[in-house]
């Protein structure tokens, strides 16, 4: 896993999180992603 700390949301991974996801149980990833998604446009 790769991030960058000055970013709000960057990671890089060498695995398929979406093989772990589930429509109603997603993978942390997705879920950390959503919620990123959602604090920026809350935010503007």
């Amino acid at each position: 896993i790769v991030e960058l700390s000055d970013h709000p949301w960057f990671i890089g991974v060498q695995f398929h999180p979406e093989f772990k996801s589930k429509p109603l149980k997603p993978h942390p990833l997705f879920k950390s992603f959503v919620g990123a998604c959602y604090e920026r446009k809350e935010k503007n």
